[in-house]
């Protein structure tokens, strides 16, 4: 098989619907995973088959081992070959970071094992396939969260800020694949507004958008094309973390 092959874990909606749609325009084959809306995973699939790329699309919770690792042996199986494994699947809980009674310790392990010990689990298993490859790669998508302590909830960031410092240890470990991560700040589109409501949402994208100093946030496709970019071009680049916030971290 000549096309490259990438697994997308979250692959439904959002940035891992763009990402999955980025890399059929690329010409590459697609494992998408998805926990629940397997009928949106599949209109994008089919979104993608008809840029010519060919598309695996499975119901697989990345919390649970064996579907972690079902999802690597498929691909495998389907098409011979790993490039690339985008860890984009994640989940929160919207809780004030004040209220700490609005958290459990089972809200943090139900975090922690989507986030954190997901793409942990994903790695584990393709990463003799992605030892194969010409130039494999690893992208573990973060969040600003998981940097500054902000978002959704403590126990989001926490989840997050352990996946960052994950992809640094794993970076070391398992060269030559690349891993790195990306931290994305706002992202533009109905996860967040259905977490927040309408108008939270569009008063935080507003704050946000003034505080940033390119007066921007993010939209799927533009985290995409970064994570894209991780898979195939930064070719030096390992164990790093790449914010996507406008600046909005730096402040004015």
């Amino acid at each position: 098989m000549d096309k490259k092959v990438a697994i997308i874990t979250g692959g439904s909606r959002g940035v891992g619907a763009d990402l999955a749609k980025l890399c059929a325009e690329k010409g590459w084959n697609i494992t998408i995973t998805c926990s629940n809306s397997i009928d949106d995973a599949k209109n994008v699939a089919k979104e993608c088959e008809k840029l010519g790329s060919e598309v695996l699309v499975l119901q697989a919770d990345v919390s649970l081992d064996k579907d972690c690792e079902e999802t690597v042996s498929k691909t495998i199986e389907k098409w011979g070959r790993l490039d690339s494994l985008v860890n984009n699947a994640g989940k929160t809980k919207f809780n004030a970071h004040h209220n700490l009674e609005g958290l459990s310790s089972d809200d943090f392990i139900d975090l922690y094992s989507t986030n954190t010990v997901g793409p942990y689990q994903m790695i584990k298993y393709a990463k003799d396939h992605l030892m194969k490859a010409e130039s494999p790669s690893v992208v573990n998508i973060a969040s600003i969260a998981g940097v500054m302590g902000i978002g959704s909830s403590v126990a989001y960031a926490a989840s997050k800020g352990a996946l960052i410092n994950m992809t640094k240890s794993l970076a070391r470990a398992l060269g030559p694949i690349r891993i790195n991560a990306i931290c994305p700040g706002f992202i533009q589109g109905d996860w967040l507004r259905g977490g927040l409501g309408d108008e939270a949402y569009e008063l935080t994208k507003k704050s946000i958008e003034d505080m940033a100093p390119l007066s921007l946030t993010c939209t799927p496709r533009q985290v995409a094309e970064t994570t894209f970019h991780f898979m195939t071009e930064s070719v030096t680049v390992t164990g790093e973390t790449l914010i996507l916030d406008g600046g909005m971290h730096l402040g004015r």
